[in-house]
This record gives C-alpha cells, sequence and structure tokens, in this order.
C-alpha cells in the first residue's frame, strides 16, 4: 500500500504543473499580446509578474519541484520521468474545456501516441 502512497509525489507534481500552466495561460490571455516596442514589453512583463493569480502558477512550479524532489527519493528516474508526459494529456484536455482552446483529431491521437508511450515505458 505504501508504494502507491508514493505515487502522490509524482500525481502532485502533474497537479502543481498543470495548475500552474492553465493559469498561466488565462491571466495572460486577459493581458492581452505582448507590446512590440522593448520598454512597453518590460513593463508588461513586470504587470505580469506582479499578478496575483500568475504568481499562484509560480508558487504551483515551486511546489511541483518540491513534490518531485520527494518523488526521486521513491523512484527510479526512469521509471517516474514518463509519468511527466501525462501534463501533455491533462493540459490538453482542460485547457479545451476550460479555456475553449481547440482539441482536434490530430490532438487527440497525439495524446493517445503519448499515453501508450507512457505505459511502455513505465512498465518497462
Amino acid at each position: 500500500m505504501s508504494r502507491y502512497i508514493d505515487y502522490l509525489y509524482i500525481l502532485a507534481t502533474i497537479g502543481f504543473t498543470v495548475y500552474g500552466q492553465l493559469i498561466l495561460k488565462w491571466r495572460i490571455a486577459q493581458f492581452g499580446p505582448l507590446p512590440v516596442e522593448s520598454a512597453e514589453k518590460l513593463k508588461f512583463l513586470f504587470g505580469l509578474f506582479f499578478d496575483p493569480a500568475i504568481f499562484t502558477g509560480f508558487a504551483a512550479g515551486f511546489l511541483a519541484s518540491l513534490a518531485w524532489m520527494a518523488a526521486m527519493t521513491k523512484f527510479d528516474l526512469s521509471h517516474a520521468y514518463p509519468f511527466m508526459s501525462l501534463n501533455f494529456v491533462v493540459v490538453l484536455l482542460l485547457s479545451g474545456w476550460l479555456l475553449s482552446e481547440p482539441l482536434t483529431f490530430q490532438k487527440a491521437i497525439g495524446v493517445g501516441l503519448i499515453v501508450l508511450g507512457t505505459v511502455v515505458a513505465a512498465s518497462g
């Protein structure tokens, strides 16, 4: 049973990573496009950096790193790392649902191949 609990570190890494990506995209989309001029770009990026929601995305990235370090105490890298490809699957599905991004047949096939590859790599 404790071995299954160890997988929670990997799951937490995925969860925090996905949250960070989705919150960054959501908030950045609300700020609009990156300005053309260098000074305006810098002002724009600093504005993003100090946005509270974006800050939670950075915090989620930090927490994902901590969870990953914990996972590395429990698993071989060659076993754990293939699970990180599930980030692609979860981000694709949630970006379609929450951000109304297009989910095409080609993307679905690609995600299916990622899942298949993850299963093969993790079981080997």
